[in-house]
């Protein structure tokens, strides 16, 4: 039976708190590096404190995702997680900025900031992956690219807000520098205002959407009486996965690889590049650090306006293969634009291919599920984003070394890995399957 179909305010309200979500996504993957660097790490060793956090994705999500196929109580299936989810990163944004600020020694101020590190990004995913279930549970396969399109679109605009924050702050008048392992006043607060955001938007969402009860998703979902007993495990789901599954994964890999370079080597990319220094201690440094935040704002904006162009396709491939070297050639060309306004075309073409990585996949994959696993396919789903970043981060630092420790070549690097992500589009097979 086919699902309704909904109207954009319907489908606007389904995402809406993945605005929060993102602007605390957006602060930690503009602000980490910083935060770390300005504590005293080496940048060889940034891209070892990004391990742990899709570590831990790999290992919650797919939980997540088959608890909530399973769960059904007074506030619905996959609403519990999201606001176990957002509680648990209000938390963590409250004490992450304040790693320096505890009298701790530099090798305890950086694991505790580690902790925080792993316990955002595993909370943010948590409260994160819910909305990717909603739209599928919800949205009927004529409307899932245009309501996946939405959320990119509500996700790029929280990015914006979050990358956006102290540069803002400091513009006010807030302090952009700290004592000698401190977190400056301007990114602390940031986190603190996105964590206020964040809680609204979550719960915004969880009033206004009503998901469906046990009986009601089985008719939309043709789900048999026996498929409703279904006693797969993981390991058996991920063995009869849908080759979809693996060639969208395929694609996944190289494209998160990419992104997992930009967050972890773009400010001392642009410091060495533009600002001509590496020294993190410098008003230079740091002053690149907030022109970061701004370069990622430029890159939402690029989103924002490219999520609107994508359901303008017809063809939801090459929608997703065009916008990948559309950001490629975006990465890329950073290594060659030395004033700061120039990136700014760099990072709108980049943003385009980050919104096609938020929309186009989900769309591909849930259109090819038949709904009765579709949690548990969605959080094991999460580990084609989440291992990428482990392998990136694992050799990050041998490349970089590779590179004589210039780290705008990383961006170069990102840049060819998102071209190798375009080609694995086209092995993608759209067929619906029966997992």
């Amino acid at each position: 039976m086919k699902k309704p179909d909904l109207s954009f305010m319907q489908m606007w309200n389904l995402s809406f708190g993945f605005f929060g979500v993102q602007i605390a996504y957006a602060l930690q993957s503009a602000n980490i590096s910083r935060i770390f660097a300005t504590l005293g790490a080496d940048p060889h060793d940034l891209s070892y404190f990004w391990i742990l956090p899709p570590l831990m994705g790999m290992l919650v999500q797919p939980l997540v995702g088959m608890w909530s196929d399973k769960t059904w109580c007074k506030w619905g299936r996959r609403k519990p997680y999201l606001y176990v989810g957002a509680l648990v990163a209000v938390a963590v944004m409250v004490f992450l900025p304040n790693s320096g600020s505890l009298g701790l020694t530099v090798k305890a101020a950086m694991s505790f900031g580690l902790v925080m590190l792993m316990l955002l990004d595993t909370s943010i995913n948590m409260a994160m992956q819910p909305f990717k279930m909603m739209v599928g549970d919800m949205v009927n396969e004529q409307q899932k690219a245009k309501a996946y399109s939405i959320q990119s679109l509500l996700c790029n605009a929280g990015s914006l807000v979050g990358y956006l924050f102290p540069y803002i702050f400091t513009w006010i008048g807030i302090k952009n520098i700290a004592p000698e392992g401190m977190i400056p006043d301007s990114v602390i607060y940031s986190f603190y205002i996105g964590a206020a955001i964040l809680i609204f938007c979550v719960f915004y969402t969880g009033f206004k959407v009503r998901e469906m009860p046990p009986e009601e998703y089985a008719k939309f979902h043709d789900i048999e009486r026996e498929e409703k007993s279904d006693k797969r495990n993981i390991v058996q789901l991920i063995v009869h996965a849908p080759k979809i599954f693996w060639q969208i994964g395929l694609v996944q890999f190289f494209s998160w690889f990419a992104f997992l370079y930009m967050w972890n080597y773009t400010n001392g990319g642009i410091a060495a590049n533009v600002w001509d220094t590496v020294d993190v201690k410098s008003d230079a440094y740091q002053a690149a650090g907030n022109w970061v935040g701004v370069l990622f704002a430029v890159q939402a904006i690029g989103s924002i306006l490219w999520a609107v162009v994508l359901p303008m396709f017809r063809s939801t491939k090459t929608a997703y293969a065009v916008s990948l070297v559309i950001g490629g050639a975006g990465f890329i060309s950073t290594y060659f634009m030395h004033t700061p306004c120039l990136l700014f075309i760099s990072f709108v073409l980049i943003g385009c291919g980050w919104a096609a990585m938020l929309a186009m996949p989900f769309a591909l994959l849930t259109n090819a599920l038949s709904g009765r696993s579709m949690g548990t396919y969605l959080g094991l789903f999460n580990c084609t984003i989440c291992l990428p970043q482990i392998v990136a981060a694992s050799v990050g630092g041998v490349i970089l070394r590779f590179f004589d420790g210039e780290q705008i070549m990383m961006l170069v690097l990102a840049g060819v890995s998102l071209l190798v992500a375009a080609v694995a589009v086209y092995f993608i097979k759209t067929e619906r399957a029966e997992a």
